[in-house]
């Protein structure tokens, strides 16, 4: 087994950590400190690093059990926060040619976002670890603490829901 560093292994994850606090809290000031955390759990609970078979599913673990820990504390599951692009470091495509498609273009990515965010929170979780971070099942599995079959039914279920909203939105208007 690799010995692993904090700073060369651990420290370089903080970017992952923060989007999956982000997507769940929906804040960022709380991902910020489940981020920071989630990194002093990790750092003391050193002595058993060579234990542990994945650091970075340990590592998402505990992030996601911190977010859900403090969205239950503090009873904010129905609240949105206006996050606009730049605060979360992700910038939307401007394929578009004129300012009226590029407006469009946002509003449909923005109501996306809305969707994806008033998903249940497991279903938000897969979606946001296979759709966004790119994990495998199987690490979405050991993360979450579910099976992979539960994993594939719960992205399966989260993307109808968005395409079906979409949809509704797009053909009628909310």
């Amino acid at each position: 087994m690799k010995k692993i560093s904090f700073r060369n292994d651990i420290l370089p994850m903080k970017d992952i950590l923060f989007r999956l606090a982000l997507r769940i809290t929906l804040s960022r000031e709380e991902a910020e400190d489940i981020v920071q955390d989630t990194l002093i759990k990790v750092w003391n609970r050193r002595d058993s690093w060579d234990t542990i078979e994945s650091i970075e599913a340990f590592s998402l673990t505990i992030c996601r059990n911190m977010a859900l820990d403090r969205m239950r504390l503090h009873e904010n599951q129905n609240m949105s926060l206006d996050v606009d692009n730049a605060s979360v470091g992700q910038e939307s495509p401007d394929t578009a040619s004129n300012p009226y498609e590029r407006t469009v273009q946002r509003e449909k990515v923005e109501i996306v976002r809305s969707l994806i965010d008033s998903l249940p929170e497991k279903q938000r979780s897969c979606m946001q670890l296979r759709d966004i971070e790119g994990k495998t099942y199987k690490e979405i599995a050991q993360v979450l603490g579910i099976t992979e079959d539960q994993v594939k039914v719960n992205i399966f279920r989260a993307r109808q829901t968005i395409k079906q909203q979409f949809l509704k939105y797009d053909n009628y208007g909310l």
